[in-house]
């Protein structure tokens, strides 16, 4: 299996841009599982319960009982080992995430901070060298739903 790396560049605010990828990916029935620093964790997890009026994007994290997050489409975790069958990796750690050649695909949310667009540059070297070819999409020039 080959994984496909996006890259979706200019995000305007980090969880704001990862709820909606969240929502839809959910509502798309896809398996997800979120890389995010543990101090970000809980703003993201709080932002999925009212990212959007009257609608909750079911999700778990690591301090849930196994069975929860078994069954939970999304899940939020600091690291890669805690996969939940997930085809699909979210990547919002500056760092670049391991094991991520176990995804179908690999999405890297990257905002208008220098210091992110830096480390995004690093890790897209990274995935070039190893032969994957990242994809760009830059959320400037996207329509926004």
């Amino acid at each position: 299996m080959t994984t496909e790396v996006a890259f979706h560049f200019n995000a305007p605010d980090r969880l704001s841009y990862a709820c909606r990828l969240l929502r839809k990916a959910y509502l798309k029935g896809a398996r997800v599982l979120v890389l995010v620093d543990d101090g970000e964790r809980a703003a993201l997890d709080a932002a999925l319960w009212t990212a959007v009026v009257g609608e909750f994007v079911p999700h778990s994290g690591p301090n849930d009982p196994p069975h929860v997050q078994a069954r939970s489409p999304i899940h939020l975790a600091s690291d890669a080992s805690a996969s939940n069958g997930a085809s699909v990796l979210v990547n919002l750690r500056a760092e670049m995430p391991p094991g991520h050649e176990r995804f179908a695909r690999v999405i890297e949310v990257v905002t208008n901070d220098e210091g992110d667009r830096s480390h995004a540059r690093e890790r897209w070297k990274r995935y070039k060298a190893q032969g994957i070819e990242p994809q760009r999409h830059d959320l400037k020039l996207a329509p926004q739903d």
